[in-house]
């Protein structure tokens, strides 16, 4: 197993996180040697194939795409993905509770396993659900290519692909390309806009900068969804509103970021959406029997527990994005053409606010007007 360098220390011991995830991940579908072979060769294959379709498509300017690597991985390798991703974001957060904790023997070394162990639980859950993702705050680490920019890489995870292909009975060659082209799609975003990187990442350090979240109350919640993996609430225990754990840590001024940026990943969602069944019908001939199928199974949910996690994690709120976001996308597509869409790139002001993604046509009075005037 990889460490994560100086990880087995402070708040979260990182390491026992990867360990404890690796170890209750739930296994792949069956697949032969040769099987997975082929898998993995077809996905780096559409992969490549999605960037002219994507790049088409959405008529983003990306001939200076930097050489971001496409990664085709397993369940633990999506884990430890993600676990050095959540370290570097989350660092200046846990290094301010780390301050607060001192000489509390609850939140010393075995603290800092307790936690290690339950968001271990929380990952080996995740890691079964997620088919693909750009990872736009990806560490720097030996897997990059010489010459990449450490800015971003992209997974796809090849056994979940794999289990939905053929839990939809769909084609698997037509949904792998469906896969690849969302995921391109982000991968295109964030090459053809140079700043938005840096803005996301500013937004979302202004969220954890104005965090002021007691230790103690971070452990309860970490324990609180992992608990809920293996027996649920306690019985006789009240609920507590189904708050998720973004909005436990929320001041008035975190709720004005949050907005911002529930508005920006709804966008990202939604133009992958638009982008991947717009491509669809003239690559993808099973597009419309793969986007029925996955709606369906999208709506029809899961159990009551995975349903309590997707709360707890503020999943459900994703869902709501790709949906929501998609609806912003095609409105102002059919209002104002692709080209007039793509202003939405210019600047972090031509971003759309949380209630312009509601009402598209406020987006298209503002942008429009202030460009035209």
């Amino acid at each position: 197993m990889t460490s994560i360098g100086g990880a087995s220390s402070g708040m979260v011991d990182w390491n026992l996180a990867v360990a404890t995830a690796t170890r209750l991940v739930r296994p792949g579908p069956e697949v032969s040697r040769d099987e997975a072979r082929a898998v993995v060769a077809e996905l780096r294959r559409h992969a490549k194939t999605s960037e002219a379709h994507v790049r088409g498509f959405t008529r983003l300017d990306t001939e200076e795409m930097h050489d971001t690597p496409v990664l085709v991985v397993d369940r633990p390798g999506w884990i430890r993905a993600n676990v050095a991703g959540f370290r570097e974001l989350l660092k200046p957060l846990l290094d301010k509770m780390e301050g607060r904790r001192s000489g509390n023997a609850v939140l010393g070394a075995v603290g800092g396993k307790v936690t290690g162990v339950e968001l271990g639980m929380l990952l080996s859950f995740l890691s079964s659900r997620v088919l693909g993702q750009y990872e736009t705050f990806a560490p720097a680490t030996r897997e990059l290519p010489a010459g990449a920019d450490g800015g971003g890489r992209l997974l796809l995870v090849a056994p979940n692909i794999v289990h939905v292909e053929r839990e939809l009975d769909v084609s698997p060659h037509d949904f792998r390309l469906w896969v690849c082209l969302h995921e391109e799609t982000h991968r295109t975003q964030f090459s053809a806009v140079p700043w938005l990187r840096d803005h996301l990442e500013g937004e979302i350090q202004s969220f954890l900068a104005e965090t002021d979240v007691d230790p103690m109350t971070f452990l309860e919640r970490i324990r609180e969804a992992a608990q809920s993996l293996v027996g649920g609430r306690p019985e006789g225990e009240e609920d507590d509103g189904g708050r998720s754990l973004v909005e436990l840590v929320q001041s008035p001024a975190q709720r004005e970021i949050l907005a911002r940026l529930t508005a920006v990943m709804s966008l990202l969602e939604g133009h992958a959406d638009f982008v991947m069944d717009g491509v669809g019908p003239e690559v993808v001939p099973t597009v419309a029997e793969i986007r029925e199928k996955f709606q369906q199974r999208r709506a029809k949910g899961a159990s009551r527990l995975d349903m309590a996690l997707r709360k707890l994690l503020g999943l459900d709120a994703k869902l709501r994005q790709y949906k929501d976001g998609e609806r912003f996308v095609r409105a102002v597509v059919d209002q104002v053409g692709m080209d007039g869409f793509n202003r939405v790139w210019t600047s972090p002001n031509t971003l759309p606010t949380k209630a312009e993604i509601a009402k598209p046509a406020d987006w298209v009075a503002r942008v429009h007007r202030k460009a035209e005037s």
